[in-house]
């Protein structure tokens, strides 16, 4: 495996033209299987980049590994839902949920009415997704424009009591509905609505669906349940559109994208779309497995943000995992589809407009504050030093220092104690190193607008990491109100949002300074624990850092009880599985010594990404886990 990584890494190429010939069937090598194992928790279902409609199939567990709603050791379907998310460690969505059904139903309980798929005739590339039923004998099959999701259903010949289920009772895992309700226009059209409440406190969804033939009745079976059944019609088509503003957001959206009934022509449509932005990193290799892992890489990098605007409206998306996304994903973004950077920020400043500070999580309107730091600032950070500019910059620069000064998310004992204490705040040093980082690249912005004291200001507060510095051990640690350090400590230790850190140890969290490097290696000097072969004093913070690194691959990958699953795809302590140790590899670089990123960054790609359906090492993270394959294939990150 190693070996098919390198020599594909050697092909990769990233222009635009080339003497060889030009390949536009990228699809072909999405394999959509991976990640729906172990903890990848990747949507699987019609869809097309960035959309609004992530449509697919959502089965009956509502466990952790069930948050995309689908996972390879399950074959029960309570329907096909019209909004997914993928690769995230929480469950919600599943909005508007349909299944056929032949037969009369005595009770519409999830696991009374679900179906089964037959995973052996599943067919799933991007933008189309069929699967027989077993129980029905159904055959389903679904595509989607960005707001409407296309439903082709074939009932047995001759079958009689044959019915479309509308589900809106069903949300994802801690998803509860609110409110709904559904009415019927005429014998083909309906619409209605669906309210609920998870890790999205006060999401509101709208839609409005049309019948390719008219249903002889529509009888409410339950009360978040409606029962459509047809007469003598072995093909039922149905269209969906949703809408985050009403349902007359939601007809037009149906309207401008999907006003006909060829679902071939939508679905040969998807697989355009699909090819069209795939197409923007193209790889010339024979070795069709290394393009496989990129390329299913590249889609799963491109299923979120999805938009959250009607189609007369600005553009403006939403599923905002910046925790997450910030180290890599964003940045791809800023490299490969440019194009939407501006809608990207501007979402960012309309966000702010309403709550008074940038997205942390944002999902579906709702701020979760999922996660510790301010995610958001990077982002904004990256795009004006790049010099994009289709926003109000110098508005982009208050909501990062508004967002940075707030007296919240222990931003005020930070502010107060120079801090933030660990008797006074859980997960104290991950908070304090991603908020020094947030403010390194405040520093930077405020630089480059001309705002020289707030440089100085945020610039010296980005600093702050210092002071979780224990020399005597070489990792950060807990500091509490009186300066000490949290006892007892040990390093392995990594109780799941009940310690110092988030999903993560001291091993991990220790290297979260990629801002300051040289400050980093500054703390080293005082390492009293470094043995150096040759002491040469300009160097020794250096090479007391290297040494302390090196020893974080080489240590036990044992982890203490209560760690976070989280924390997976071990190489040592190196955990790639998740996001604090993405950029960990490439401060080898810093330190002088490339070789080592390079054989560790090989051995990453080669050990903890494959073909298969457990071929990620954790939660793909809104494509993060995917942009960071990406982007180190590519050679840089």
């Amino acid at each position: 495996m190693k070996k098919t990584v390198i020599s594909f890494l050697s092909a990769l190429l990233a222009v635009a033209c080339t003497t060889t010939v030009v390949e536009d069937n990228f699809t072909q090598y999405v394999n959509t299987s991976i990640g729906t194992g172990g903890h990848g928790h990747v949507f699987v279902g019609a869809n097309v980049p960035f959309g609004a409609v992530q449509l697919g199939p959502t089965s009956i567990p509502q466990e952790w590994d069930w948050c995309s709603g689908y996972h390879e050791s399950d074959c029960s379907v309570i329907g096909f839902s019209h909004t997914h998310l993928s690769g995230t460690g929480i469950g919600d969505l599943f909005d508007v949920t349909v299944l056929p059904v032949v037969g009369q139903v005595a009770d519409y309980s999830r696991a009374a009415v679900a179906d089964e798929a037959d995973r052996s005739k599943e067919q799933s590339v991007p933008g189309y997704y069929s699967v027989p039923l077993k129980k029905s004998g159904v055959l389903a099959e679904m595509t989607a424009t960005e707001r409407v999701g296309f439903h082709r259903y074939t009932f047995p010949k001759g079958a009689q009591d044959a019915g479309l289920v509308f589900d809106l009772e069903n949300g994802g895992c801690w998803d509860k509905v609110t409110e709904a309700d559904l009415v019927v226009v005429d014998d083909s059209h309906i619409q209605g609505f669906r309210h609920s409440s998870g890790w999205a406190k006060e999401q509101k969804l709208w839609f409005t669906a049309e019948f390719s033939v008219p249903f002889k009745s529509c009888e409410k079976v339950s009360e978040n349940h409606w029962r459509m059944d047809f007469t003598g019609n072995e093909t039922v088509m149905l269209k969906v559109a949703i809408s985050p503003a009403s349902v007359e957001g939601a007809a037009n959206n149906m309207l401008a994208e999907l006003p006909e009934w060829d679902f071939e022509a939508v679905r040969k449509a998807a697989d355009a779309a699909w090819n069209s932005e795939l197409g923007k990193i193209r790889v010339t290799d024979q070795d069709a497995e290394a393009k496989t892992i990129f390329y299913t890489a590249l889609y799963h990098s491109m299923i979120a943000p999805s938009l959250f605007c009607d189609v007369n409206d600005p553009v403006r998306y939403t599923t905002l995992s910046l925790w997450d996304t910030y180290r890599a994903q964003m940045p791809l973004y800023s490299i490969i589809h440019s194009e939407k950077e501006n809608d990207i920020i501007n979402t960012f400043l309309d966000i702010y407009d309403k709550q008074g500070k940038l997205p942390v999580w944002h999902l579906m309107g709702c701020e979760t504050d999922c996660m510790v730091g301010n995610p958001g600032i990077p982002v904004v950070a990256d795009a004006i030093l790049k010099g994009f500019d289709g926003f109000d910059v110098e508005k982009a620069y208050e909501a990062m220092k508004v967002s940075a000064m707030r007296p919240d998310r222990g931003q005020d004992l930070r502010m107060k104690y120079g801090y933030i204490p660990c008797d006074l705040m859980n997960e104290s040093v991950a908070y304090e190193l991603e908020y020094a980082l947030a403010d390194w690249a405040i520093a930077q912005v405020a630089k480059k607008l001309g705002h020289n004291e707030d440089y100085v200001y945020f610039l010296e507060r980005s600093k702050s990491y210092k002071k979780h510095f224990d020399s005597e051990s070489g990792f950060m640690r807990g500091v509490t109100t009186k300066g000490a350090f949290r006892e007892p400590f040990s390093p392995f230790s990594a109780q799941h949002r009940a310690n110092d850190y988030c999903e993560g140890n001291a091993w991990q969290y220790t290297w979260l300074v990629p801002h300051d490097f040289a400050g980093l290696c500054d703390l080293f000097k005082s390492y009293k624990h470094y043995h150096p072969k040759n002491i040469d004093r300009h160097f020794y913070g250096r090479d007391a850092l290297i040494q302390k690194l090196d020893s974080l691959f080489l240590v036990s990958s044992e982890m203490e009880e209560g760690a976070s699953p989280d924390i997976s795809g071990l190489i040592g302590q190196y955990a790639h599985g998740n996001e604090p140790s993405h950029h960990v590899l490439y401060l080898y670089t810093m330190a002088g010594q490339p070789w080592k990123t390079a054989e560790k960054v090989h051995e990453t790609l080669a050990t903890m990404y494959s073909n298969a359906p457990d071929g990620l090492s954790g939660n793909e993270d809104v494509g993060q886990m995917s942009a960071w394959y990406i982007l180190s294939s590519l050679g840089f990150y």
